[in-house]
């Protein structure tokens, strides 16, 4: 996987010698913040040495670099999920990439199902821990002490630092937002109701289906990470699920998307701010 990571990272140079400091993955639904970005570079994820192609329906499969409120990003408008067929390595590759090109801060956004009766359809939810329900593990095979230590420590998966920024960006504000313990399973089906039934009673506020792989590899590759979750439809307590579509989520992540953007772009310049060597 070095040797794949190399030749991924040697082709992107080739196109910019832009260097990001932050990594921003958009999900479903929010990659209008890609259309903030001051672009320097857009490439197609396929022209891209051993990436996978984005096959979901609102992901636009474009790496980015650019600026964005002042920080030097590069974006993925588009991620891969384990559902798609992929393997974890490929699902988390970008990260890798990523990380190879010196990205330091990994921003990571999703759409979730809500089993926290407290939140609303349309809310952001900051994350604060995991648990990870998926069959498989980006990290499992032989380590290349290259990319990270065998066993990673995972107590601060989520950099506490920027999760108390983003809270304290969203109550200023005055967004709804949350923070909340995000449960990854495969997909692509939505869950049932016992499933939701089981989530809430394991401690968890949000399920999903993407975010974990890349977070678990984020900490490995030594990165900073902060996620935000859209809750796209709620499913707690069980009486109020309703039957959801894919264009449902789409449609209820688009009303959110001016928050997030917000809170995002104040990160930035607030971490900038306080890093002005970068």
């Amino acid at each position: 996987m070095y040797e794949q990571i190399q030749a991924a990272t040697s082709f992107l140079r080739s196109r910019t010698d832009f260097q990001p400091q932050f990594g921003i993955i958009l999900g479903t639904g929010l990659s209008g913040l890609a259309d903030e970005i001051e672009a320097v570079e857009v490439v197609d994820y396929q022209l891209i040495p051993h990436f996978p192609v984005s096959t979901v329906k609102g992901h636009a499969g474009k790496m980015i670099f650019g600026k964005l409120a002042g920080a030097n990003v590069v974006a993925m408008a588009g991620r891969f999920h384990y559902y798609e067929g992929y393997s974890m390595q490929q699902v988390t590759f970008p990260v890798r990439v990523m990380k190879a090109l010196g990205v330091e801060f990994l921003f990571v956004s999703n759409a979730s199902g809500s089993v926290n009766a407290n939140m609303e359809a349309g809310d952001m939810v900051f994350l604060r821990d995991h648990i990870n329900l998926q069959p498989d593990n980006a990290l499992r095979g032989p380590n290349d002490e290259r990319l990270g230590i065998r066993f990673p420590d995972m107590l601060h998966a989520y950099d506490p630092a920027l999760l108390d920024l983003a809270t304290q960006i969203a109550q200023a504000n005055k967004l709804r937002a949350h923070r909340g313990v995000y449960v990854a399973l495969p997909g692509p089906n939505l869950e049932t109701p016992a499933e939701y039934e089981f989530m809430h009673r394991i401690g968890a506020d949000l399920v999903g289906m993407s975010t974990v792989p890349e977070v678990i590899v984020a900490r490995h590759a030594g990165l900073r990470v902060f996620a935000v979750s859209v809750v796209s439809n709620k499913s707690y307590p069980i009486e109020t699920i309703r039957e959801t579509t894919h264009e449902d989520v789409i449609a209820t992540v688009k009303t959110a998307e001016l928050g997030v953007s917000l809170v995002v772009r104040e990160m930035l310049k607030q971490i900038g701010i306080a890093a002005p060597n970068h």
